[in-house]
Formats: structure tokens, sequence, C-alpha cells
């Protein structure tokens, strides 16, 4: 037996986690000197932190530090449970560096012990898509060696794309050039953005209004659905729901049957989106390039 181990940023609801008794660390935002937990909503109102975006607020954030790695590791690592870390993007942020070091260090006092971490290099429901594989996975009677292994072979079939209403905020996480999101916003661009193979953001295409964009995201994803009709597909948005379900039910236009849920992104990947970011996700047939 063996416990998977993921965190906050894959935007699972807490109910789905816990049915599958999978552990997440909790990342976090500040808003001036109020630290927020991203933990699923428990000590916070993810509606509320919308508003604030969406009046402008710029939150920041920190990756999770050693130390907090090595208080959510221990207790599994002392019980002689093996373990694997399912992990936000290295990519986007030191976090994943982090429990590298925090592994490393328990490793000295027990070499004994197995800590996995996978790279998703996803965010958001393309790592909590990665996350329902592995509970799958394991569920099948898979060993931790060939959960790990599917990782390795199939993680870069992931398809997630998304765009965003405010570049400003892209800017405002070092995402962008500040030229780049002044000429955008005063063009109304809408840009189409990818997460590369690396985990990093890449923008692909710029629409110039927002229902483009949204109708853009459906028809990227559909051609993978369409290869596993029956595979969970999910869209994640910072506060658009309605924008959300634009792109739900243009998706569903061509395949009536698709399961799809929308949930909402917490709050460290919406401190870099802004409100209104729409994003979605499904396993496409082959790894992408």
């Amino acid at each position: 037996m063996y416990q998977i181990l993921t965190d906050s940023e894959c935007d699972l609801p807490l109910a789905t986690l816990k049915d599958s008794n999978v552990d997440a660390i909790c990342f976090h935002t500040k808003i001036g000197a109020e630290d927020i937990y991203n933990d699923f909503g428990q000590s916070y109102d993810i509606e509320e932190f919308y508003q604030k975006i969406q009046k402008g607020i710029m939150p920041t954030t920190t990756q999770v530090n050693i130390g907090e790695y090595l208080e959510f590791f221990k207790p599994y690592v002392e019980k002689k449970m093996p373990i694997v870390y399912i992990g936000f993007s290295g990519g986007l942020s030191g976090s994943l560096a982090s429990a590298k070091q925090a592994r490393d260090i328990l490793l000295e006092s027990f070499p004994e012990a197995t800590i996995e971490i996978i790279d998703t290099a996803a965010a958001s429901g393309g790592q909590g898509l990665l996350v329902l594989q592995a509970i799958r996975l394991q569920k099948a009677g898979k060993s931790l060696q060939e959960l790990v292994m599917w990782f390795t072979d199939n993680k870069l079939r992931l398809q997630q794309w998304f765009t965003v209403d405010n570049l400003n905020y892209l800017y405002h996480g070092g995402r962008i050039s500040h030229t780049s999101a002044a000429l955008g916003t005063l063009l109304k661009v809408k840009p189409i953005l990818e997460v590369d193979t690396n985990g990093k953001l890449r923008v692909v295409e710029k629409t110039r209004t927002r229902k483009k964009s949204l109708l853009d995201l459906a028809n990227k994803i559909t051609p993978a659905i369409q290869n596993d009709i029956d595979q969970p597909i999910i869209i994640t948005t910072s506060g658009d729901y309605d924008a959300a379900k634009v792109v739900k039910d243009k998706i569903q236009e061509s395949i009536p049957e698709a399961d799809i849920q929308i949930y909402p992104i917490g709050m460290t990947i919406s401190s870099h989106t802004g409100f209104g970011c729409v994003a979605v996700f499904a396993m496409g047939s082959d790894n992408r390039q």
C-alpha cells in the first residue's frame, strides 16, 4: 500500500480527495498583511476572493517552503508508508523544488523510505485530472512503481488550454511583459494559452473578443475528447461561471455525452490570472511535443 499526496493547486473538491484518502498540502496567498491558506475553502470564501481581484486588488503568492513539506511528508515516512506526491508544475512554482529538498533531508534520517515526487507539468484542473488518474491506478491495484511509470509515459498527453480576461495579472505575476499587457489591453486582446511540456505558460493564439476566446478553448480541446469520450473533462474558472458554461455547452454540441465538471480555481492561480480566467483540460491520445 502507498499514500497518494498532492497540493491545493489541483483544484479538485476536498470531498473528492477525502473519499479516496488523498492528503493535500496547502499553498498560501497574501492580500496586504493577511496570509490566506488555499485550504479548499475551509477557512476562506473563494467567491469573496474573486470579488477582490475583480476590483483590481493584486494578491501576492509565495512558494511552499521546505519546512512545510517536511511536516507534510514526515508522518507517513515515520509510519514506513511509501508516498507519492503529485505536485503543481515545477515550471510555474519553486514549490516542487522545495518538496524535493524536503525528500532529500528525510532520506538522510530515513534511508529506507520511499518518497516519489512527480512534476505534473500541469496546473489547476490539469493537475486534478492527473490526481484522479493516480487514484484510479491505485484502486486498480497498480503498484507505486507502476503508477510512477504511467506518469513517465503519459503525463504529457494532458491537454490544457486557458484564456484570461485581464492581462494585468499575468504581467503582475511575471508571465508576460509590461508592453504586451499594455498593448493587449488597449487592443482588447484575449489570449489563448497553454501549459507547455516544460510546465510553463505559452501564448499560442490571440483573439479580439471574449466570446471567440471561449469558443476557441472548446474547439482546441474537442479533438482530444473525441479520442476517448468516456474520460472525465475538467473546466475551471476564477469566478466567471457563465463563461465556463459557454465552453461546456460548445463541447457538448459535438460530444453530448461528455462528462464535464466545472470547478473554481484556487487563490494561488487566480492571483496570477485575475478574475474571469477559464481553463479546460482533457487527456489526448499522444504526448504533446
